[in-house]
């Protein structure tokens, strides 16, 4: 009870409200309940991409050769699932970047209305990832975590992009549209070719 030394277990006090309803004439009718909420006034993750990347200029094919990624969340409070999130942004980051491209016709019409047609890449294309954690605790949060989803997806398309346009920085291509499929990077190559 508030304001005093005397206390009740709410095991106690669920057993008695719902085996002993007798007692308590208001709780019969009305049940027991207990509403709380909790809103912590921001929580922000930090991750650092890095993606090395082999482009063949032959047929514009992207293979990443190794992604890492350097993830703060705080507090982990269940490691599998926060490694989880990383690898399920980090590829959704990948299909972003490389392979996902809604195409429509002059008329407005959806070309690519089918994974037969919207490319989404596979297990064969997202390569291992490899993830380090940091964790420095936040006051944001009483369990002193932070988000981690953002951390994934994020940092994803930028660091394969960027090593994209490391790699073929060489020929005078510089990338700056998703996704950057082979047929953009051979298109960029031979304007870039014609223009040398």
């Amino acid at each position: 009870m508030r304001g005093t030394d005397l206390l009740v277990a709410v095991g106690q006090l669920a057993r008695a409200a719902y085996h002993q309803s007798h007692r308590f004439p208001a709780i019969a009718e009305t049940g027991l309940a207990a509403v709380a909420t909790y809103d912590p006034y921001g929580t922000f993750s930090n991750a650092c991409h890095v993606a090395i990347v082999a482009v063949d200029i032959a047929t514009g094919q992207v293979q990443i050769e190794r992604f890492v990624v350097v993830e703060d969340a705080g507090r982990l409070i269940n490691p599998m699932i926060v490694e989880g999130q990383i690898h399920g942004g980090v590829a959704q980051g990948i299909a972003n970047a490389l392979y996902e491209n809604m195409v429509y016709d002059d008329a407005g019409n959806l070309l690519t209305g089918s994974l037969a047609d919207y490319l989404v890449p596979t297990i064969s294309e997202i390569p291992r990832i490899e993830i380090h954690h940091l964790e420095t605790l936040t006051e944001a949060s009483i369990t002193g975590a932070k988000g981690v989803g953002e951390g994934g997806t994020i940092g994803a398309p930028a660091a394969v992009l960027n090593a994209v346009s490391d790699a073929l920085a060489p020929f005078g291509v510089g990338i700056f549209e998703m996704p950057i499929t082979p047929q953009r990077i051979l298109h960029l190559l031979r304007e870039a070719g014609s223009k040398a």
